[in-house]
């Protein structure tokens, strides 16, 4: 494969290079960063920090290069990615290889994009179709194949490809990819209303998606079904088709947009991890106001008069989603073999116990809903509140005693309430957090019970001088079931634009344990030590914590990890 990697890059920096001295064009430019993560594993048994990583490891490497050379219309991309007993891939295992993770050569011809090699991209929302990379979690979904973008005019485009998804698994698919062959089509493009858009601007795209399984594969679906019951028996498809149509329109301070999701029926795994053949869909909307309104007068202290202002928004955000199981195979699960993008629908929390209960979507079925309302009262006063909910449809729902029949289940609701206030130079945010989540259905863990949490929070942001502020912020997390309440404290100090330093705890103040968990009945503690150095595009950072075991979230996509005691170092460089 590296082979014909070089070689393509070869002819195509020749033929740039002929091209440049035939036109006297420019020199090029040349750029790239570096990602690299280096862990140091302290196993601690009270924590459940033992698993077969620390068991048989000491530490992990794991380090992405990437490369980008641009001239004349032409762009070379090649990333290397280096995994040393990497638990990236498998939390509760250890990888290594290294090689070509990314190569891409492109070209733009007058309004024709050509690509070939790796690339990502994505049909709409992305629901549909969505190739992307996600580095804290390990995954990638890059397409290698052949893409052309098309730009019809100003307004409108067209895009089409051919490939094959990289692999995520193991090391037999990491720097390879899988035999199914994927293909799409879209476009989509913008439409102003009227004169000027004086009736807003309506955006529209379509898109259809191919994905076909290989020989191999085939067989050993029909092994697998040969083995159901008679009635539970049916004939898999090589071909399974994906179409989609959206919409986006705005006008001054409102807009709204929708997508419809439809696939044709292919084998799929129930929720008993039976295969069935059954077709999707995912139906989305979403909508937006925003305004200001000015009422009275007021006085400044310099005796000028202005009016009161207050300005509010509103975001609403809908989703169906039943069956839709789009991967590259069926024997693929979790996060492996990934078409679609189906993002949690609720808030993404940065606070280390507000993020601890997240809701990842569920594609086999559910209904979400979630709405923000926000309010400036003043230039010193923000008001938000945001709130969603998320059951699963009746077929994966709970049994009701009193009909036989199945009704929906409650997974997950969160209510969020916080306030910032700007004092002088200072910036107060307080907040307050409360949570239900179905842990038996979130971690699959069937004896774990419903989980409610309270959790109060602050931060407080204080300028000591120039280029120097002290932060503090401080969360309580209230709740009798998992493993009880927390309390986390955090205090960050910038001595400079390029240094700075946090000293941190959280600690199990409340515990609470199922019998399966594998963590000490006593109050834990999960200390962080942690400081950064950014200087001239690199930036450095060198920790020492301990992470309790849950789910991690990056980019709406979820994962159940296990506890973590070592020391991290990480360096990010751009050139």
């Amino acid at each position: 494969m590296l082979q014909r990697i070089f070689i393509v890059i070869g002819c195509c920096l020749f033929l740039g290079t002929l091209q440049a001295q035939n036109q006297n064009a420019d020199k090029g430019e040349f750029s790239g960063n570096l990602l690299l993560n280096y862990q140091k594993y302290l196993r601690d048994d009270r924590i459940g920090a033992n698993t077969r990583v620390y068991q048989e490891n000491t530490a992990s490497v794991d380090a992405w290069l990437f490369m980008q050379y641009r001239r004349n219309g032409y762009n070379f991309i090649m990333r290397f990615d280096g995994f040393n007993n990497s638990p990236l891939l498998d939390p509760q295992d250890a990888y290594t290889d290294h090689g070509i993770g990314f190569w891409q050569a492109s070209k733009q011809l007058n309004n024709l994009n050509i690509t070939v090699g790796s690339f990502y991209d994505q049909f709409g929302s992305g629901t549909l179709f969505r190739a992307y990379e996600q580095t804290q979690l390990g995954i990638d979904y890059s397409i290698q194949g052949v893409r052309l973008i098309y730009d019809i005019n100003e307004n409108w485009r067209i895009k089409a490809f051919s490939g094959n998804q990289k692999g995520n698994k193991n090391s037999d698919t990491r720097f390879g990819y899988t035999p199914q062959v994927l293909s799409g089509i879209n476009i989509d493009g913008s439409l102003g209303l009227g004169s000027e858009a004086k009736y807003g601007n309506l955006n529209l795209g379509a898109s259809a998606v191919n994905r076909n399984i290989d020989r191999a594969t085939m067989n050993e679906l029909v092994a697998i079904i040969n083995g159901y019951e008679r009635e539970n028996q049916f004939f898999p498809k090589y071909n399974v088709y994906g179409f989609n149509g959206y919409f986006s329109y705005n006008l001054g301070n409102f807009n709204i947009g929708g997508e419809a999701n439809f696939k044709t029926p292919e084998a799929i795994r129930n929720i008993d991890n039976q295969l069935i053949l059954k077709g999707g869909n995912v139906l989305s909307g979403s909508m937006g106001w925003g305004d200001r309104f000015s009422f009275g007068k007021r006085v400044l202290p310099n005796g000028k008069i202005v009016k009161n202002t207050v300005s509010v928004g509103l975001n609403v955000q809908v989703r169906h989603a039943d069956h839709f199981t789009f991967r590259t195979s069926p024997r693929e699960n979790l996060l492996n073999g990934l078409i679609s993008y189906l993002p949690s629908l609720t808030k993404q929390n940065s606070y280390r116990l507000m993020a601890r209960y997240n809701a990842p979507a569920q594609e086999l079925g559910e209904n979400g809903i979630q709405g923000e309302f926000t309010s400036n009262i003043n230039k010193d006063t923000r008001i938000s509140f945001n709130t969603s909910y998320v059951q699963s449809l009746a077929h994966n729902g709970v049994l009701n005693p009193n009909s036989q029949q199945m009704k929906a289940q409650k997974l997950f609701q969160e209510y969020n309430l916080e306030i910032l206030q700007n004092i002088g130079k200072d910036k107060l945010k307080l907040g307050m957090q409360r949570v239900f989540y179905n842990q038996a259905v979130y971690e699959q863990e069937p004896e774990y019970e419903n989980v409610e949490t309270l959790t109060p929070y602050m931060e407080w942001l204080h300028k000591v001088g120039k280029d120097k502020s002290l932060r503090i912020e401080a969360q309580y997390l209230k709740t009798d079931r998992d493993q009880g309440s927390f309390a986390n404290l955090m205090i960050e100090y910038y001595f400079s634009k390029e240094w700075s330093m946090s000293v941190g705890d959280m600690v199990n103040i409340e515990p609470h344990r199922y019998e399966r968990m594998n963590i000490e009945n006593a109050v834990l503690h999960y200390p962080i030590v942690f400081v950064s150095y950014n200087k001239n595009n690199s930036f450095y950072t060198l920790s020492y914590l301990k992470q309790q075991e849950g789910v991690n979230c990056s980019g709406g996509i979820c994962r159940v990890e296990p506890a973590f005691s070592g020391v991290r170092f990480t360096v990010s460089s751009n050139f």
